[in-house]
């Protein structure tokens, strides 16, 4: 059975919630703090998370970075903020989905849906295609326009990374922390360094793949 953990401190929207998504047919982890949400990820593997992000102690914003440092479960953000700019930022840091309170829970069952849709077909492939670029998820071969390509096993989770989430932003931040499990300092040149190298060694067909967001990050295009 698809589980999903829900992080909601409102006891109410926590039973709401849990009587919507058991009715289908999904089995319901509840954490009502991002304390107890981070604990109960530590212990079990779930399919999905719905995220609010006021919540005691640990923040969702908080939360949502722990979990892209360890994992790229789908994370639905569910919040009463209407801000675009920190709507925006949720994304760009990892979040897969946000949707504002008061929602309709037929709205939020068809999120769920397409996220764990989109789950599933990336588990499930074995290779990825993009373009003329080919990477096999089991020998972890590249090709681009059927040249092969050898890459460092860094530039290899740049490339699994970019392709598996295809134009979505990531900050430096979120690129830096996935990859090398560490925290992030604004000084350090890392990431910027192996994207250069990677962005070299697939552009054998002159097709810029890899673009910068001034001021925010990358994203594969």
């Amino acid at each position: 059975m698809t589980k999903i953990l829900v992080v909601e401190d409102d006891p109410a929207i926590q039973e709401m919630l849990k009587e919507c998504l058991e009715k289908a047919n999904y089995q319901i982890l509840a954490a009502f703090s991002g304390t107890e949400g981070q604990l109960l990820l530590q212990q079990t593997a779930v399919d999905l998370i719905l995220l609010d992000l006021m919540l005691p102690g640990m923040t969702g914003g908080a939360l949502l970075r722990n979990i892209r440092q360890l994992s790229f479960v789908p994370v639905i953000v569910i919040s009463a903020k209407k801000d675009v700019q920190e709507r925006v930022q949720l994304l760009q840091n990892g979040a897969d989905d946000y949707l504002i309170k008061p929602f309709d829970l037929a709205e939020l069952l068809a999120r769920i849906q397409i996220q764990l849709r989109h789950q599933r077909h990336t588990q499930n492939t074995q290779k990825i295609v993009y373009q003329d670029i080919e990477l096999d998820l089991e020998t972890h071969e590249v090709s681009v326009a059927n040249q092969p390509v050898n890459l460092t096993m860094k530039e290899l989770q740049l490339l699994t990374l970019f392709l598996t989430y295809p134009q979505k932003v990531f900050s430096r931040q979120t690129i830096y922390e996935t990859n090398w499990e560490e925290p992030y300092y604004d000084s350090d040149k890392t990431s910027n360094v192996h994207i250069s190298n990677l962005r070299a060694k697939i552009n054998l067909s002159n097709q810029q793949y890899i673009k910068t967001v001034w001021g925010i990050g990358f994203k594969f295009d």
